[in-house]
């Protein structure tokens, strides 16, 4: 097999399996749906609740594990799964900060696996990136003084302003490395999860008057961001494997 029929074979397969993966998508869209329709303003704090939550993030998980194998489990479907359990804990507000702990370490996870072998070959550190590094820091800083008063004025301050700060540098940490990747999915969807935590936070700290479809702005691009970040772990690894073929032919 020449070159030129080696590459049209791998661009088919990878056609074919996008179809796949689409497909495969659906029970996550299904499940997205499904919460949308089931929450209310003023639901009560339930395990069901709990379930209906967490449904899409863990549909996405399984998913991530059967596309990549087990050893997943310690990069973005460990991220995912933590994820999950994170949207369980946010369902009782006196679990937030458990929540919140379980949410850091699923950006610990983000972040070690955009900095693993798999991104090495896509990664890069341009000028402009640099800069742009800059500003996720600098606006996660800023954030962070704007909400200060507002955690102070908390019941658990002591514990949770310094909370707030580290998880703050954690998912800044976790955008900055996903658009080094220069991967268009993972990037995007790191910064969807940096606005989606931002508006929960303005929410969840009564930074802000309640907005009528708050909760809608937040789950949108929190399902969002999972998605693109998901999708483009399994498109790493799908052109990797195709690339490593393609040596090899």
């Amino acid at each position: 097999m020449d070159i030129l029929e080696t590459d049209a074979y791998y661009r088919r397969r990878r056609r074919n399996t996008s179809c796949v993966f689409f497909l495969f998508l659906v029970p996550f869209f299904v499940a997205t749906a499904a919460y949308f329709y089931l929450w209310t303003p003023d639901h009560r704090p339930s395990i069901m609740a709990a379930g209906v939550k967490a449904a899409p993030t863990l549909i996405l998980a399984i998913l991530v594990l059967s596309w990549n194998g087990c050893q997943s489990v310690l990069r973005v479907a460990g991220g995912l799964l933590f994820s999950a359990v994170g949207d369980c804990c946010l369902i009782w507000p006196e679990l937030f900060l458990h929540g919140m702990g379980a949410f850091a370490v699923a950006h610990l996870l983000y972040s070690l696996t955009f900095l693993s072998t798999r991104y090495a070959t896509h990664s890069s550190s341009s000028s402009w990136r640099r800069i742009l590094y800059l500003i996720l820091f600098v606006v996660g800083g800023v954030f962070y003084v704007y909400l200060y008063p507002y955690l102070q004025k908390a019941p658990d301050s002591a514990l949770l302003t310094p909370a707030v700060g580290v998880y703050i540098v954690l998912i800044a940490l976790m955008a900055t490395l996903a658009i080094r990747t220069r991967q268009t999915a993972t990037s995007l969807g790191s910064l969807s999860f940096m606005v989606s935590d931002m508006m929960l936070a303005l929410q969840a700290f009564n930074v802000m008057e309640p907005m009528e479809h708050g909760n809608t702005i937040v789950m949108v691009t929190y399902y969002l961001a999972q998605l693109l970040i998901a999708v483009g772990d399994v498109t790493v690894v799908e052109s990797t494997d195709d690339f490593a073929k393609w040596k090899r032919s």
